[in-house]
């Protein structure tokens, strides 16, 4: 296969970085480049211009503020997974950080970027929706409910970069997934949190985005107990069907995985 040709370049900041955006022609952002690298090798995404943003201090956090956890989009996965902040404030978080992928991937892999490719098959794209997290870009404060918009499809403009991304403490939150023996992606996941009165269930990797069930927040609210969801199933005719699993198995997992993701939060 004959390569194509791209220009890489690593900013020094983030006003470097954009601009650097505004003067290639079709540039890419990269970062842990776990998502985007295995794009360009299979043709999905040809760059003019590679710009890396992975190593800028400015983007790399994790901190409290304001009752809220704040991590930086260039924070590692591992990095998240070993925070005694994340863990002492959103356990649910760090477990989920865990879980992604190998070693290899924890160690590259960034949180801004899992976001900014809304991958149907991330993990943190549950956490940030069921959370009601607040993805603040260096333009805007966009939040969860209206950041994710499709398969691979998010509101991020062109040059726009997520800088941080605001966490609420919940009450109580719990994440299940069943992954992929190889890859250990979600082949569903959900995670479960509740916030003041309020309840969120976001599912990942059952269908080309993640998604809220409303049907089981309603259930859960009057009684938060693995029992409140076992009865409630999602339509299989918009789910992922594929050699992992077909869509209507996605759908009984998302029951089973929910009845986990509440038993999880119910753990002391």
């Amino acid at each position: 296969m004959i390569p194509y040709a791209f220009n890489y370049h690593r900013a020094a900041n983030l006003a470097e970085a954009q601009a650097m955006f505004a003067r290639a022609s079709e540039a890419k952002f990269l970062a842990g480049g776990q998502t985007l690298i295995p794009a360009m090798k299979q043709r999905l995404s040809a760059p003019s211009d590679l710009i890396d943003i992975g190593r800028l201090e400015e983007l790399s956090f994790i901190k409290e503020r304001e009752g809220s956890i704040v991590i930086g989009a260039g924070t590692r996965h591992g990095d998240v997974a070993a925070s005694a902040l994340v863990h002492g404030g959103i356990p649910a978080l760090a477990g989920l950080a865990g879980e992604i992928g190998d070693p290899a991937v924890r160690n590259m892999g960034t949180l801004g970027g899992s976001l900014a490719t809304s991958d149907p098959a991330a993990d943190y794209p549950a956490a940030v929706l069921a959370l009601a997290a607040e993805i603040i870009t260096t333009r805007r404060a966009i939040p969860a409910d209206g950041y994710f918009l499709g398969l691979f499809q998010t509101a991020l403009e062109d040059g726009e970069i997520i800088a941080e991304v605001r966490f609420p403490v919940p009450r109580r939150a719990g994440y299940a997934k069943f992954r992929n023996p190889a890859s250990h992606y979600a082949v569903v996941g959900v995670f479960v949190a509740e916030i003041d009165s309020t309840v969120r269930v976001a599912v990942t990797g059952a269908g080309p985005c993640v998604f809220r069930v409303p049907e089981m927040e309603e259930a859960l609210r009057r009684n938060f107990e693995p029992v409140s969801v076992g009865g409630i199933s999602v339509a299989e005719g918009d789910l992922n069907s594929d050699l992992h699993a077909s869509a209507e198995y996605r759908a009984h997992l998302v029951t089973v995985m929910a009845k986990r993701a509440v038993a999880a939060a119910m753990t002391p």
